[in-house]
């Protein structure tokens, strides 16, 4: 067996634009060695993606790449289209990013898994769809014999992720290039897939190039890691030596800029920690309840769920699916309110409901005293200027054939806040300052910026209005931690400074733990605990609340050791 899976020598990338040469990637040096996980941390556009890219032979054809790229001793960039598409799969394998902008949405899921195994295999369809429906399994897909045969739009963000992991396992790849894999799933279903990625690694000896800015999913699941800053490895080591003695600059700053999550007991040690611990989360709550209480009697509430109940029609003789069963909670000025839970749980449905943008199908919503429930579009015209949206997946949410600017630019355009674009552009340039984009991406499209920039630019487009209610649906999920810290911080100093309200839908606790008044916990659509930070994160009364909070992966590979086992026992 060679030494290495995949060894990068003084790989350079350069990108040619209308004005001067992009050099995305500089004097790359990288190895991977069999059954070992290799973690590739940097900022968004720090040219992480670039590289796992070239290892594959995708960056396009403008894309000057030299250096050497050798995948089992051969060197990707000396190969011919028709060996890249053999190795592609068999020898490599990608998660992408972005499972939307992957899957066909024209196609069921089933039949895209089984075209990239008959691709190289021998098989039957029959066959093949045995083996498609066991992957749907391994990643966590409920009922996969039957939604097979779903298309893509019928599946959550965090279930489309997981069926891009399922296609990127089949093939049983030597090495599997993983690119940001978690980034849309929940703390739960995030944990079942890196104690995948890790059975893959130990029962196999698959090698994982993980590509991520989670700092705690590289202390829970790498071996090495490469830190990467505008375009170079500016530090490498043991995962052990770069979390606690960091040589490089950059990568202390990466370090201090990851959220904590607080009240965390999980990783005490002995039994006075412990209840150190839950009585100061007990103190906490009882202030934080006291406040909650003065701030709604002064304070009215600017949404009302009452019983919500939102239901899909079931089609072709399936029975309607229930989102959102029974949940009632109330909203008012100015404040942050965490809504977490699993993917699917009706999290995004009832954001989406709110924004006037799913119907209601029983119980009662009000949202600034109109009645969502049978609601006519004339009556919630009014208030759809008043609440700011951030879509969850960037990607699909601006349009592709306008600028930055124009996309910005069009909720000033529609509301006619702005004749044209032209005079949109002080505001335009102004929300790009706000979310610490440079002011000539305005001119740019979407698919020039990196997935962390573009949902920088959708967190622009939402505050466009000055709205009195921001919906938030995973806003800070592409993006990595140094550039979520700034972003996070800017959102609490606009928050106080204009005073909106935020739905915060998320699956960080430790964001929404930084964040959040309260915290709302959601599960199979049910409502399962509401509470302040420190009652739902200090003192969870639920058990699938405890089981979320021993699921998230903190940023220390020792207390993650321990968490991991935590985990297990909750389990």
């Amino acid at each position: 067996m060679s030494e290495t899976v995949l060894e990068i020598d003084d790989l350079n990338v350069t990108f040619a634009t209308d004005g001067a040469s992009v050099h995305a990637v500089q004097n790359v040096n990288l190895e991977v060695r069999p059954g070992e996980i290799v973690a590739l941390v940097g900022e968004s556009g720090s040219g992480k993606t670039v590289t796992s890219k070239a290892i594959l032979g995708l960056v396009p054809s403008s894309a000057l790449v030299e250096g050497a790229l050798l995948l089992q001793g051969n060197d990707v960039v000396q190969m011919s289209g028709r060996r890249l598409r053999h190795m592609r799969g068999v020898d490599a394998a990608m998660i992408f990013q972005e499972p939307s902008s992957v899957l066909n949405p024209v196609y069921t899921v089933g039949w895209q898994i089984v075209e990239g195994l008959r691709a190289h295999r021998k098989i039957s369809r029959k066959e093949a769809k045995v083996l498609a429906i066991e992957a749907m399994e391994k990643v966590g897909i409920p009922n996969a014999a039957a939604r097979f045969s779903y298309y893509p739009h019928q599946f959550s963000g965090g279930q489309k992720q997981r069926i891009v992991i399922a296609m990127a396992l089949i093939l049983g790849a030597k090495l599997l290039i993983a690119d940001e894999p978690t980034t849309a799933l929940d703390v739960t279903v995030q944990a079942e897939i890196l104690d995948l990625l890790r059975r893959v690694r130990d029962d196999f000896g698959a090698s994982i190039l993980l590509i991520t800015h989670n700092m705690g999913v590289v202390a829970d699941l790498a071996d090495r890691v490469a830190v990467m800053y505008r375009g170079e490895i500016v530090e490498t080591g043991d995962v052990a030596d770069v979390f606690y003695r960091p040589q490089h600059a950059y990568t202390q700053s990466l370090l201090a800029a990851v959220p904590r999550l607080r009240f965390d007991d999980f990783a005490a040690t002995d039994a006075d920690e412990r209840a150190e611990a839950e009585a100061k989360a007990a103190s906490a709550d009882a202030k934080e309840q006291e406040w909650m209480k003065d701030f709604a009697a002064t304070h009215a509430p600017i949404v009302v769920a009452d019983g919500l109940e939102i239901t899909y029609p079931g089609r072709l003789g399936q029975p309607d699916f229930v989102a959102v069963d029974g949940v009632s909670f109330t909203m008012h000025p100015r404040e942050v309110l965490g809504l977490v839970g699993e993917s699917g749980s009706g999290k995004t449905t009832i954001g989406r409901a709110i924004a006037g943008l799913t119907a209601v199908s029983g119980g009662s919503l009000q949202v600034f005293d109109v009645e969502m429930l049978h609601v006519r579009e004339r009556d919630f015209r009014a208030v759809r200027p008043r609440v700011g949206f951030v879509f969850q997946d960037p990607a699909t949410s601006f349009n592709p054939l306008l600028t930055m600017a124009a996309c910005i630019a069009e909720p000033l355009i529609v509301h006619k806040r702005a004749r044209n674009l032209e005079e949109a552009m002080p505001r335009v340039y102004e929300l790009l300052d706000w979310v610490h984009l440079p002011r000539e991406y305005a001119l740019r499209f979407p698919h020039e910026l990196s997935g962390g920039q573009r949902q920088r630019a959708s967190f622009a487009r939402a505050l466009a209005l000055d709205p009195e209610l921001l919906i938030a649906d995973e806003p800070t999920s592409a993006l990595d931690v140094s550039v979520q810290a700034q972003v996070l911080e800017v959102f609490k100093e606009l928050q106080a400074e204009l005073h909106f309200a935020t739905l915060f839908i998320t699956h960080d606790l430790a964001v929404v733990g930084m964040l959040a008044d309260r915290i709302g916990v959601l599960q199979h659509g049910k409502l399962v605990e509401i509470g302040t930070v420190a009652g739902v994160l200090g003192n969870p009364q639920e058990e699938y609340t405890q089981r979320l909070l021993a699921s998230v992966p903190v940023p220390d590979p020792e207390d993650q050791a321990r968490r991991r086992e935590a985990l297990a026992a909750v389990l």
